[in-house]
């Protein structure tokens, strides 16, 4: 096999087929407001993708200004709020915190009472031709240029929902407002489905789905609320997704320990798996007892070695997760999140050159 493509690569590898490389990545280009002036300090560049030639791109609908989003949720906030708060597309509302990149939620149906409050509250219209006819044209200048993309619909259903209705009304739904969940997830995912289709009609590799489901500790909530709610939901995202491109590769985010439910998204057709949390998940047991079914993407773990490790020591963990969790393929290779401010810049180099060293497959 001669040297692969960025994009070869990343399908290779994903597809758990023997690329010549381990692909890599950093929290998809992005790094915290205080890491990115470190970054520009150190290189003057302004773009990590570009400047480490990250191999995958990330691509994503286009929303309103935020003048529109504010007239457009007016009705659901006080009509003073504290400076720089912002909306989401969703109407979500961020305050500042006391770090730059930390928000402070404002739920916008925190006051809900009833399934009418649910069906009349706006979402984004994704058939408003601006939100997505721009993707097709981004794809193909990625392709373009060898790059595999990745369609993002992360926070699909339930991070979106809690964020519109409040976090532990949320929970209490589950038990004393099922009728109310009901109502809003099938909006969210009758929303996503009409995305995912937009997503891979444009022709990206990767579709990014995926909701914070667990703690450290284990799922946030019961096996039986999540296969209530949420499994078959997302299921049918999947399903609306691969009836336009069987071969789409579907990616789902959980932070914390999903373990629990690691089967069963393999059933519903996940392909990769994200992060991987080596601090609360076993990402070599987890190779071993799904690597044949799953590919995995992240990994080394921004709570311990990326932060608090030495270069040597970022050098050892990624050696070791390329000789086990990318044996045979089925690894991307990058920290498990966006990089703190605490993360030293060597460590950040050190992880590159160690993955330019050790990720060769023979």
């Amino acid at each position: 096999m001669g040297e692969l493509s960025p994009r070869q690569r990343v399908v290779r590898a994903l597809r758990r087929e023997d690329p010549d490389r381990v692909p890599f990545e950093i929290s998809f280009g992005v790094f915290t407001p205080e890491l990115m002036e470190v970054f520009y300090e150190k290189t003057g560049w302004t773009d990590p993708a570009s400047y480490f030639n990250f191999p995958v791109r990330p691509v994503s609908f286009i929303g309103p200004p935020a003048y529109k989003l504010w007239n457009k949720y007016a009705k659901y906030y006080p009509k003073e709020m504290p400076v720089g708060t912002v909306i989401s597309e969703f109407g979500t509302g961020f305050i500042p915190g006391s770090v730059k990149h930390f928000t402070k939620y404002v739920h916008p149906l925190k006051n809900a009472t009833g399934v009418n409050d649910i069906l009349d509250y706006p979402l984004p219209d994704p058939h408003y031709k601006p939100r997505y006819a721009h993707l097709k044209k981004t794809v193909a200048d990625y392709h373009a240029a060898n790059l595999a993309v990745e369609g993002e619909l992360a926070c699909t259903i339930f991070e979106t929902a809690w964020g519109i209705r409040g976090f532990e009304e949320t929970f209490l739904d589950f038990v004393d407002n099922p009728d109310m969940v009901d109502a809003l997830f099938d909006r969210l995912m009758n929303q996503r489905i009409v995305e995912a289709r937009q997503y891979v009609e444009a022709g990206v590799d990767i579709l990014r789905l995926g909701d914070d489901v667990s703690s450290q500790n284990g799922m946030l909530m019961s096996l039986n609320v999540w296969r209530r709610f949420l499994k078959p939901r997302m299921a049918k995202i999947i399903e609306a997704a691969r009836q336009i491109n069987k071969d789409i590769l579907i990616f789902y985010h959980s932070d914390g320990n999903c373990t629990a439910i690691v089967p069963e998204l393999i059933e519903i057709g996940i392909d990769i798996l994200n992060p991987v949390q080596p601090e609360c998940m076993n990402p070599e047991a987890l190779k071993q007892q799904f690597g044949d079914r799953l590919s995995f993407w992240g990994t080394i773990g921004t709570q311990s070695t990326m932060p608090f490790g030495t270069p040597e020591e970022v050098r050892q963990v990624v050696k070791r997760r390329i000789e086990t969790v990318g044996k045979g393929g089925g690894l991307l290779l990058a920290p498990t999140h966006i990089l703190e401010p605490e993360v030293p810049w060597e460590n950040i180099v050190a992880f590159v050159e160690a993955v330019q060293e050790f990720g060769v497959y023979r």
